[in-house]
């Protein structure tokens, strides 16, 4: 079976780099996407289904830690890093293969290697050996999404993450609401809320996810419930109990 590879990576040229690497080193293999952040990266694992992926430790949106959970045993999984002995001794100890930036082509061809050996073996459960990481790695600091990448109709269209008026729960997707346009996200919604800014985004109910700044007004329904007036939409939010208290003086 050809190995189908997914690389997550966010500086430009290491993502590039990486994939003319393998494109030499292993021919055979074929690159089926390249994500620059960990949402993309999430999104393009269950549309093209790769099994083996490069995962950065650090990147916007999902870190490439919460992606391997995610990925399970369903794919090999090779992390990049950055990262001193201190955490490479935890992956040592977990037996998961790992790439130091800068990435060294004789590095790479020892890990296709390794992977290669694997191909015919059920890749590991990750689940204690990303715990340990997890402590062997301090999370970095919250990077805000400044653009998501959504389904409208056959397109993918790159949106502006201010020009959104609002998030919501359907079904298997996030709806992305925009002023006079909605697009679909595969993205869940309680994982996109981890990389929106706070501030600016609001939850207000478990389905839904407001810009602030798209708020028009907040209506009382009844004594308990509550509802917010969307700037230019016609549509209206239920605001759940858990959240009215955003809207007291």
């Amino acid at each position: 079976m050809k190995t189908r590879i997914l690389i997550a990576e966010d500086e430009p040229l290491m993502r590039e780099r990486l994939s003319s690497q393998l494109e030499k080193l292993w021919p055979q293999a074929e690159v089926v996407m390249l994500a620059e952040n960990g949402n993309d990266a999430w999104d393009g694992f269950l549309a093209h289904q790769p099994n083996l992926v490069f995962l950065d430790i650090r990147m916007p949106g999902l870190s490439g830690l919460q992606v391997a959970q995610k990925i399970g045993k369903a794919a090999h999984i090779i992390f990049i890093t950055a990262y001193d002995q201190y955490a490479i001794d935890a992956f040592d100890a977990g037996a998961i293969d790992y790439l130091l930036k800068p990435v060294q082509e004789d590095r790479l061809q020892k890990a296709i290697a390794r992977v290669q050996e694997k191909t015919q073996v059920q890749p590991l459960d990750l689940s204690a050996i990303l715990k340990s990481l997890q402590v062997a790695i301090p999370a970095p600091k919250s990077e805000k999404l400044k653009w998501i990448k959504a389904s409208v109709g056959k397109q993918i269209r790159l949106i502006a993450v201010d020009e959104v008026l609002f998030f919501q729960s359907d079904t298997k997707y996030t709806r992305v609401v925009l002023q006079d346009s909605e697009a679909l996200l595969r993205t869940p919604l309680k994982d996109l809320l981890e990389s929106l800014d706070e501030e600016q985004f609001w939850q207000i109910h478990r389905s839904s996810v407001v810009n602030v700044k798209a708020i028009a007004a907040a209506e009382r329904i009844d004594a308990e419930r509550m509802q917010v007036l969307i700037k230019g939409h016609q549509e209206k939010l239920l605001v759940s109990r858990n959240f009215t208290h955003l809207f007291r003086d």
